[in-house]
This record gives structure tokens, sequence and C-alpha cells, in this order.
């Protein structure tokens, strides 16, 4: 008998231990989402600052960033991410195709098969980052771009 007790004080401490190691365990599968912050300006910053953006997209619940910033945001794994007040697309021209979903204007890169999208003709520039789970994109554009087309003023027309 006295190896029974002995066995039941040891199981105890280890029942115990199982739940706090799941906790951890957790919490670093659900970690924050590496998103460079854009060096916006002031009234990019401002603007961006005013998004108000879901807590869900495309179904994947909102993550935190790091460095942590108003001007990001990530939802799913692998993240969906977004940056406000990015600088202008460098290949974005005139003639550039883009797509436009419920109002939003969007420019894609890579051209032949876009994983990152920009909301342009807007006064500051949002960027999606889509990653092929979530495809089509059309989706988390839809979903952002409401987002988008509440909080930051289009530019005049004829201004991407």
């Amino acid at each position: 008998m006295p190896r029974r007790s002995t066995g039941s004080r040891r199981t105890a401490p280890r029942v115990l231990a199982l739940p706090a190691a799941a906790l951890l365990a957790a919490g670093c599968a659900g970690g924050a989402v590496q998103v460079p912050v854009p060096a916006a300006d002031a009234a990019g910053e401002r603007l961006c600052s005013g998004l108000r953006l879901p807590e869900t997209v495309h179904g994947e619940s909102r993550r935190d960033t790091s460095p942590e910033s108003p001007l990001t945001a990530a939802w799913g794994s692998p993240a969906i991410a977004l940056r406000c007040g990015v600088p202008r697309p460098a290949g974005l021209q005139p003639a550039s195709q883009l797509m436009t979903v419920n109002g939003v204007d969007w420019f894609g890169v890579p051209a032949d098969r876009p994983v990152t999208w920009t909301a342009v003709a807007r006064q500051a520039y949002v960027e999606v980052t889509v990653p092929a789970k979530y495809s089509p994109p059309g989706d988390v554009l839809i979903e952002l771009g409401q987002a988008i087309a509440a909080t930051i003023p289009k530019k005049p027309e004829g201004q991407i």
C-alpha cells in the first residue's frame, strides 16, 4: 500500500503541470505576427489610426502584431497582414491595371499572380498581403475594403 500512496502523490503534481504546459503551448501557437510598421507621414498616420478593422477576416480571427502599432493588423495563420500608410507602390503607373472591388481600387504585385494588394487612389495607401491559402483574394479585399472606404477618403479624380 505505501507504493500506491507514493504513486498518487506523484500523479497529482503531473496532472496540475499538464494544464499549465498546455496553456503555455497555446499561448505560443497564437503569438504575435511580425509585420513591419510603415513610416507613414503625419496625415497618413492620422487616417490609418482611425481605421476600424474587423475582428475576423475570411473567417480568421485577428492576431497581435509585432511590433505593436495602430498601422498594422493581421488575421489567421498563415497571416493575412495589413499595413496602412505605406509608400506608393514602386510599379504603380497611371496605366497600371487595377482591380476595383466595391469602390476600392487595388494594385496587385506581382502582376501575374498577386499576393500583395495595395488600396490606391486614397489619401493613404493600404497594403494587404493575402497568402495563397485564402485564394481567391477578392473575399479578403471585400471585407477589408469596407473599412478602408469608410475611413480613408479618395484622392481627387485621376490621381492614384
